[in-house]
C-alpha cells in the first residue's frame, strides 16, 4: 500500500537546512539515496536535486514508524516530517552542506517503491558505462554530478538572458519548419503532408532570419536557439544543440566585441567567480598559424611555431629541399629540456603528425658538444647556429621539424605542440585564455567541386579594402569574420553580414551560385536587401560546448539532458524508429529497403 501527499506539503529542499534551523519542524521529499540499520537507530540519506539531508528514525520514540523505515530500499520516492537537530560534534559531516543536522523523524510517507537500479547513484561510482547511462538518464540523471551540471546549464541560460536583456536585446523565437539552403553540412529534411513531394529543413542556424530581423528594424536580437545538423559526430557534436545566438544592426566587430566580452566575462564571474582580463587580445587568421598552426590557438602555454623554410635551402637535406621547392614550408619548435624524451615517445610523435597527414617529422636533441639527430650531418653549422637563435633553442631542448604543403604542416605541428603541452603539464587545469582569431579567408577552394566555397557561410561579407580582390584573386580577400577561442576551443564565431544586393550577389557568383540558383534558394533575402537593409552582423556561441568548459567536463553530452550517441540514436527512447506504412502514405513517401 503506497501514502498519497494529502495533508503534507514540502517545506525545504533536501540541501538548503543548516544549524540556524535546529528545532524546526520541516517535510522533505525526494529519494533514498542510502538506508542504514545501526542496531536500533535507522538513518537515512535522502536526496533530491538541491542536495541530501539524514533522517533518523528512534525506535523509543515510534517502534511504528521505525519497522516502517525498516522497509526502504534505495530510490524509493518518499516523505519524511521532523524535526531539525544538531547532531553531535563527534558525528557532523563536513563533506556536506547539511553535515551539522539531522531530521529527528515523526511521520513516513512511502510514495513509490523502485526496482534496484541497474547502476548505483553515487558520484564514486564512475565505472558506468556511456550506453548505459543514456540507456536509463532519466538514473543518470539524479546522480548528484550529473544534476549539478544541469543547474550550472540553467544558472549559465539566466545570466545570459539577464546580461543581453540589459545591453537592450530583444529575444526573439524564429521557424523550426523552414527551407534547406547550403550552411556547410546536411540538413535534416522533413516531409509535407500538405504540400506533398516538398521539404522542410531544421534550421543549421538561424542565419537568414536574424538577417531579416535587422532589416526588421528590430535593431538588437538574441534567442537561444536549437540548431540541427546531419554530420559525423564526436565528443563536441550534437546532431541537435544549443547557440547563443545574437545580432546587431548600425554596427562594427568592435561594437559586437564589447557585448560578447561582457557576456563572456559575466558568464565565468557568476558561474565560477573567475575575473577574466578585458580587452581579450586578438590575432589574425595568418598570425594564429603562423605562431600556433591551428586557428584556434591554446594561449596558457608557450612552444609556439617558427618557420625555417629560409633556412632549410641552406641545408643538404633532401626531402626538405624537395618540399621547399614545390612551394612548402619547413615549420618548427622547441621543446624546452624535453631531450628526455625516449626514442618510443618520438616515434609517437612521428605518427601523431602521420594522422594529421604530414610525410614525416624530424627531430634534434640539443645537446652541449651540438645536433644529436639523423639531421646533423646536412646542416652546416653555420645554418644549425642560425636555426638555433631562431628557434632560441638551448642545450637539453628538443627541436621538432615538419616539412610540407603550408596547411599540413601547420596543423600537423601544432597537434604536436598541444599533445606536448598536455604530456608535460604546460597547461594549468585552472587558466582561461580567451582571443579573438580575425582576418579569415572569405573563401576557400574545393579541389573536389572545382570551385570556391565560402570558409564560413555566404553571408560574410568581405574586407572593403579586399572588394577589387573578389573578381581577381579571390584566394587574397579576407572576410570580416572573427572567432572567439577559449582554451583552445573555438566557442564563438561570426562575422558582418553583406547588406547590399550588388554585394551578395557578387560573392555568390564568386562562389558558383547562378542567378538562377540564388533567386530560388535565396530571392527572399535578396529582396529584403533592396529595402534598406542597414549594416549589420553577429554571433553564434555554442552554449552546450560553453557549458561544458564551464562545468569543467570534456564531453557535452555530460551537459545535455537526454542527449544522442556518437551514431546520433537515443538509447532510451530507441530513437530513430521506424513509423507506421499509413504515416508514410499521407506523405507520399516510401521506404525502398
Amino acid at each position: 500500500m503506497f501514502d498519497t501527499l494529502h495533508g503534507i506539503r514540502r517545506t525545504h529542499s533536501c540541501g538548503v537546512l543548516r544549524s540556524q534551523d535546529a528545532g524546526r519542524e520541516v517535510a522533505l521529499m525526494g529519494w533514498v539515496q542510502r538506508a542504514r540499520d545501526h542496531g536500533g537507530l535507522i538513518f537515512i540519506d535522502l536526496r533530491d536535486r538541491d542536495g541530501l539531508t539524514q533522517a533518523v528514525f528512534n525506535p523509543e520514540v515510534n517502534p511504528e514508524l521505525h519497522k516502517k523505515a525498516g522497509l526502504l530500499r534505495d530510490e524509493y520516492a518518499v516523505a519524511v516530517r521532523g524535526v531539525v537537530n544538531l547532531r553531535p560534534p563527534d558525528m557532523v559531516n563536513p563533506l556536506l552542506d547539511t553535515g551539522e543536522i539531522e531530521v529527528l523523524a515523526t511521520e513516513l510517507r512511502l510514495l513509490n517503491r523502485s526496482k534496484t537500479p541497474p547502476f548505483e547513484l553515487e558520484d564514486f561510482r564512475v565505472d558506468i558505462s556511456e550506453a548505459l547511462r543514456l540507456r536509463y538518464r532519466y538514473l543518470d540523471l539524479r546522480r548528484p554530478s550529473v544534476m549539478r551540471h544541469l543547474l550550472l546549464r540553467h544558472r549559465a541560460a539566466q545570466v545570459t538572458r539577464t546580461f543581453l536583456n540589459e545591453q537592450g536585446f530583444i529575444e526573439v523565437e524564429t521557424p523550426i519548419l523552414t527551407r534547406s539552403t547550403p550552411e556547410g553540412a546536411r540538413d535534416y529534411l522533413v516531409p509535407s503532408r500538405v504540400s506533398k513531394g516538398l521539404f522542410y529543413a531544421l534550421p543549421q542556424s538561424p542565419q537568414l532570419f536574424k538577417q531579416l530581423l535587422m532589416m526588421s528594424g528590430i535593431d538588437r536580437y538574441y534567442q537561444l536557439c536549437r540548431c540541427f545538423r546531419d554530420e559525423d559526430l564526436r565528443a563536441d557534436r550534437q546532431p541537435e544543440f544549443t547557440q547563443i545566438d545574437l545580432e546587431m544592426a548600425f554596427i562594427t566587430e568592435e561594437d559586437i566585441f564589447a557585448v560578447v566580452e561582457g557576456l563572456v566575462s559575466t558568464l565565468f564571474a557568476h558561474i565560477l567567480g573567475v575575473e577574466l582580463p578585458r580587452p581579450y587580445p586578438r590575432l589574425t587568421f595568418q598570425e594564429s598559424l603562423d605562431r600556433f598552426g591551428l586557428d584556434r590557438p591554446d594561449l596558457r602555454f608557450g612552444l609556439e611555431l617558427r618557420e625555417v623554410t629560409d633556412l632549410a635551402r641552406e641545408a643538404d637535406f633532401r626531402s626538405f629541399r624537395e618540399v621547399v621547392d614545390q612551394g612548402g614550408i619547413v615549420k618548427a619548435l622547441c621543446g624546452p629540456g624535453l631531450t628526455k624524451l625516449p626514442r618510443k615517445e618520438l616515434d609517437g610523435l612521428i605518427d601523431l603528425a602521420g594522422v594529421y597527414g604530414a610525410r614525416g617529422l624530424a627531430w634534434v636533441k640539443v645537446q652541449p658538444e651540438g645536433w644529436q639527430s639523423p639531421l646533423a650531418k646536412y646542416f652546416p653549422e653555420g645554418v644549425k647556429e642560425a636555426v638555433n637563435a631562431r628557434l632560441a633553442a638551448r642545450p637539453g631542448d628538443l627541436l621538432l621539424f615538419v616539412a610540407d604543403a603550408p596547411p599540413v604542416a601547420n596543423t600537423a605541428l601544432g597537434q604536436v605542440r598541444l599533445h606536448l603541452g598536455e604530456r608535460e603539464g604546460l597547461i594549468s587545469p585552472d587558466a582561461y585564455s580567451l582571443v579573438w582569431v580575425t582576418d579569415f579567408p572569405l573563401l576557400e577552394y574545393d579541389p573536389a567541386e572545382g570551385r570556391y566555397a565560402a570558409m564560413h557561410h555566404p553571408f560574410t561579407a568581405p574586407r572593403e579594402e579586399d572588394l577589387p580582390l573578389l573578381a581577381a584573386d579571390p584566394r587574397r580577400v579576407r572576410a570580416r569574420a572573427y572567432d572567439l577561442v577559449l582554451n583552445g576551443q573555438e566557442i564563438g564565431g561570426g562575422s558582418i553580414r553583406n547588406h547590399r544586393r550588388d554585394l551578395q550577389e557578387a560573392v555568390f557568383q564568386t562562389l558558383g551560385i547562378s542567378t538562377a540558383e540564388a533567386e530560388e534558394k535565396f530571392g527572399f533575402l535578396l529582396e529584403a536587401l533592396e529595402y534598406g537593409a542597414p549594416p549589420h552582423g553577429g554571433v553564434a556561441f555554442g552554449f552546450d560546448r560553453l557549458v561544458a568548459i564551464l562545468a569543467g567536463v570534456r564531453s557535452i553530452r555530460e551537459v545535455i539532458a537526454f542527449p544522442k550517441t556518437q551514431k546520433a540514436g537515443c538509447p532510451l527512447t530507441r530513437a530513430p524508429a521506424r513509423v507506421d506504412p499509413e504515416q508514410l502514405l499521407e506523405l507520399g513517401l516510401k521506404v525502398e529497403k
